[in-house]
């Protein structure tokens, strides 16, 4: 007996002891009582015990994102005082003491630069928008246009970051992992968090994709989100080295799990866990994604509906067909990221063609969701860090651009709660300050987790002494955009 237990058990290999009993109990649920994941086909990871903590709204997410700030002034939120005091420097005592960027702020003059297209108004519903966006307008009937978002960021990587993660700096972890963490997933061949990336093939300045937009943070890094890439293989490494059959491969992760289990047990790394289910859930999708990727049986009509680049990897029009198929696939969050909307000094030009890029497919994905069932149940969100000035940057006797702004600005919501066909929120003659309903970033974030089952407060995880949140201390859920 003296010999097979310890004189002397340290503290460290107590811990592991327990944190090994405890991976394997969750090791042992993911394996089938012992079998190969392989084999059985089970994955699906629960999400925590306690969630959802309400009923959920939305079962599914997926972020249209839009780099660069989309003029909201130009797009959403029209001003017809603007067009009567064009060139006219905004008044100072609607400028306050805003915070610009450092493009902007030591200026001098401030021309009031009007939407540089008409709007029109669309649906029953009335909702007025910019001609430049005639697909999403066709169906007004079916969104909420959110004119009160406001956030503290001046530049594009912290004004990405703080929505994705709730801080400006890296290092927390993005909500595609908070929702992994808490809600599990339901697919066990596709990872419950991917991210797709677009660029506007440099017409406008592109902005860069930094990793940590989907990164787990301190959560468990299975729990991050898994990039889908533009270029050779949908996911790296996942095709077998020529000479290796599926038999083989097997039998290998087999071995190696065997391995990764015994060392599990010694010392309780969760990494451990992580790299397991990665494995295992890497074998599975050598099946599943050359499946998601072939539209040899997608409607003709339905693959049309995302314009001409629908078929071509890497575009967003692209993206947002296989979105619709990862979606379906039982996939909790898609996160679309496309760059281009940074018009500094060439609005008049490409505001334009990068409507022309991104309305259509943004606009078809929301009605193939509603034609197969799918958008009550899932949320829609298009939206940038920030918005653009109303006034003009460059010459100001003939301004060409606009700088960022994010005192006020928009986005557009659909599906899973959203109140349909509405507006939320509204701005000054000059889009420039909030009057009625501001939505802070930390509100949206709120009130997304809200729709998704989640108390947002409740939602925590412990590193470094204290309990983190997406919203840190802060959000409200905003009820006035729930249907």
């Amino acid at each position: 007996m003296s010999q097979s237990i310890p004189k002397v058990v340290s503290r460290r290999e107590m811990l592991g002891s327990v944190g090994g009993g405890l991976g394997m109990v969750a090791l042992a649920s993911m394996m089938g009582a012992g079998k190969s994941v392989g084999a059985t086909g089970s994955g699906a990871v629960p999400g925590l015990p306690e969630l959802p903590h309400h009923l959920a709204k939305a079962k599914r997410v997926v972020i249209l994102w839009q780099g660069g700030g989309p003029s909201h002034i130009d797009l959403f939120d029209d001003k017809p005082v603007m067009r009567q005091m064009a060139g006219k420097d905004i008044p100072e005592s609607i400028r306050g003491k805003t915070r610009l960027s450092t493009m902007s702020s030591s200026n001098s003059k401030w021309p009031i630069l009007p939407s540089i297209k008409p709007f029109q108004k669309y649906g029953k519903s009335g909702l007025s928008l910019s001609t430049m966006l005639p697909n999403v307008g066709s169906m007004a009937d079916d969104i909420c246009v959110v004119r009160s978002m406001n956030t503290e960021a001046v530049n594009h990587a912290p004004g990405v970051t703080f929505f994705m993660t709730g801080a400006q700096a890296p290092g927390r972890p993005s909500m595609g992992s908070w929702l992994s963490y808490g809600l599990g997933c339901e697919t066990d061949n596709l990872p419950t968090f991917v991210v797709m990336t677009s660029s506007d093939s440099g017409k406008t300045c592109g902005q860069l994709f930094f990793d940590y937009y989907w990164g787990n943070g301190f959560l468990p890094s299975r729990f991050q989100g898994v990039r889908f890439r533009n270029t050779g293989d949908l996911v790296p490494y996942l095709a077998n080295p020529p000479g290796v059959g599926a038999s083989a491969r097997r039998a290998l992760l087999d071995d190696m799990r065997d391995l990764n289990a015994v060392r599990l047990a010694e010392s309780g790394d969760p990494e451990i866990e992580t790299r397991i289910s990665q494995y295992e859930m890497a074998f599975r999708m050598q099946s599943s994604v050359p499946d998601l990727v072939d539209f040899a049986n997608e409607p003709k009509r339905t693959v049309e509906r995302y314009g001409v680049d629908a078929l071509k990897k890497g575009t967003f029009a692209n993206n947002c067909l296989v979105a619709r198929r990862l979606l379906e696939r039982g996939v909790r969050f898609v996160q679309l990221m496309h760059s281009g909307w940074d018009q500094h000094g060439n609005l008049h030009t490409q505001l334009e063609n990068q409507c022309k890029d991104t309305e259509g497919p943004s606009a078809a994905l929301v009605r193939d969701l509603k034609e197969r069932g799918m958008l009550d149940d899932t949320l829609v969100i298009w939206g940038g860090e920030f918005g653009r000035t109303p006034f003009g940057q460059g010459d100001p006797t003939n301004p060409k651009g606009r700088d960022h702004f994010g005192r006020a600005y928009s986005w557009w919501m659909a599906g899973g709660g959203i109140k349909p066909g509405s507006t939320f929120g509204s701005t000054d003659d000059f889009g420039w300050n909030i009057t009625e309903n501001p939505v802070h970033v930390h509100d949206m974030q709120a009130t997304i987790m809200h729709l998704c089952g989640i108390d947002h407060t409740r939602l925590t995880f412990r590193y470094q002494g204290r309990q983190y949140r997406l919203t840190d201390v802060h959000g409200n859920v905003v009820k006035g955009i729930m249907a």
